[in-house]
């Protein structure tokens, strides 16, 4: 089986050979790629990257929005979303999903515990859980919390359709384990 990740950014970045290393092709998805409307790049899943919501970083978050309709459907026909912190002051930068999320950035190790049934708690087995560098948390959100900090959520899931949308503030990337089975799993779907 052929996995095919997309990985949001404007150039190559360690990220991609890490995905590459997983055993998935990846391709980068730059911000122009994504919000043309005639980009169809199929993949089982899209990566979004820490800092994308931060304009010091990247020029991703307009793309973002611009193509949230786009990004919706590729969820609900069944590809998977995996999408890290935004890296910023501003609350609704994740205003693009198809879902309510309220941000709130703190960057620090915190101790993180996993809800065991979710398959987003592996994300974090390739690290200490008693101290995982994270970004922030989510304030309000209307997914599911896999993952909390003591009382913040860090990890959240949302079924969609045929597909999973899963956002974390951890600042490290998520275990082999767990990106090869959610990459995988994803069908693969045009964007």
């Amino acid at each position: 089986m052929n996995c095919r990740a997309g990985f949001v950014w404007e150039t190559s970045q360690h990220f991609n050979r890490y995905i590459e290393d997983c055993g998935i092709t990846c391709e980068l998805v730059t911000p122009h790629m994504l919000a043309a409307p005639f980009y169809r790049g199929a993949f089982n899943c899209l990566i979004i990257p820490t800092g994308f919501g931060n304009h010091l970083y990247t020029n991703l978050l307009p793309a973002l929005r611009a193509s949230s309709p786009r990004i919706k459907k590729f969820v609900e026909n069944g590809g998977h979303l995996l999408v890290f912190g935004a890296a910023t002051e501003k609350p609704y930068v994740y205003d693009w999903l198809p879902f309510a999320v309220t941000y709130e950035h703190d960057c620090h190790p915190r101790q993180i515990v996993c809800i065991p049934s979710s398959a987003a708690s592996t994300l974090i087995d390739d690290y200490d859980p008693a101290c995982i560098e994270c970004d922030g948390s989510f304030a309000h959100h209307d997914g599911l919390s896999v993952g909390k900090a003591d009382s913040v959520d860090v990890i959240v899931e949302k079924q969609l359709g045929k597909g999973t949308i899963v956002i974390t503030s951890i600042h490290e990337y998520p275990s082999r384990n767990f990106l090869k089975k959610f990459c995988c799993e994803g069908i693969q779907t045009s964007l």
